[in-house]
């Protein structure tokens, strides 16, 4: 979330809202006594008409306004329920027997019959996922950010099980290797984001040890990623990228499914909007194109 110098207005995720635009959202929230955040966000949306391309209300991305909003001043929100968790925030993960390690799994791939990368969709599948990246990715699990799928990955032989957890998530606002290859400025990245989605979570369970197995992986996840994508959220991305900290991981299942190292992060994160943390854990960038052509694409699309 940014201020723009040369307007008075506040970008959030992709959209700049005019000083009259924050005039009516002030009116809204004041004139909501009573409601809880959750009404407050769908009401701003409403009267903003600030939705996602299927035509779903963009609540996520509203909290993010209003919160920066009552952290100027400008508008007084009601307490935060105790239930709640803030997108990013760590949460406790129960520990079950689904997420027990299983049987080792060793060898090459061509082993284990044939691969298959699954959207988590019900209650239990979610449950499953969290517990998975909570236990046994080093970043553990963390409420995303804006638009998300999560994936289960499975082998068939000898027997059914899964192997691996990925996560494909909104792209990071400002990555500068990204946007030089693609030729970004700043309203062309504004316009052209949404083309963008970021494998933020990617973790082969720590009890199989498969040769080639990641980068497999990762090639079945982008064959269908477009239309599961497009699916949910009424759009199809372009392009995606990932983060690989350098100090833990050489990225190597990423180089072998082809895609393309583009250089490293300052290290700030996402939320670090002061420039506190610049040069504090710098991450290599890599991107895989989903269509031909594509930095064409995303500056002039």
């Amino acid at each position: 979330m940014e201020t723009d110098r040369a307007n008075p207005g506040v970008r959030v995720s992709g959209r700049t809202f005019s000083e009259s635009e924050l005039q009516v959202v002030a009116k809204v929230v004041a004139e909501g006594c009573g409601f809880s955040r959750a009404e407050l966000e769908r009401r701003v949306c409403e009267v903003l008409q600030w939705r996602r391309p299927t035509g779903a209300l963009k609540s996520r991305e509203c909290r993010d306004l209003l919160e920066r909003l009552q952290g100027e001043g400008r508008v007084r929100l009601p307490a935060k329920r105790a239930a709640g968790r803030p997108l990013g925030s760590r949460t406790r993960i129960p520990k079950t027997a689904a997420g027990e390690p299983g049987e080792p799994l060793r060898g090459s791939v061509e082993q284990f019959g044939s691969l298959s990368v699954e959207p988590v969709g019900d209650p239990g599948g979610h449950r499953w996922f969290r517990e998975l990246v909570g236990r046994y990715h080093y970043l553990s699990y963390r409420v995303p950010f804006g638009a998300h799928l999560r994936y289960l990955a499975f082998v068939s032989e000898p027997k059914r099980a899964v192997v691996a957890a990925l996560q494909i998530s909104s792209a990071a606002w400002r990555l500068a290797a990204r946007d030089r290859w693609i030729g970004w400025d700043d309203a062309t990245r504004e316009r052209n984001l949404q083309r963008v989605v970021s494998n933020s979570r990617f973790v082969v369970l720590p009890w199989v040890r498969v040769n080639n197995l990641a980068s497999r992986l990762l090639s079945v996840l982008v064959g269908r990623l477009g239309a599961d994508w497009q699916a949910r959220y009424g759009s199809r991305p372009l392009l995606v990228e990932t983060l690989v900290d350098g100090t833990r991981f050489a990225g190597t299942c990423y180089r072998a499914a082809n895609w393309l190292p583009l250089g490293v992060t300052s290290g700030r994160g996402r939320m670090d909007r002061q420039h506190l943390r610049h040069g504090h854990a710098p991450k290599r960038v890599l991107v895989y194109p989903l269509v031909a052509d594509v930095a064409r694409r995303l500056r002039e699309s």
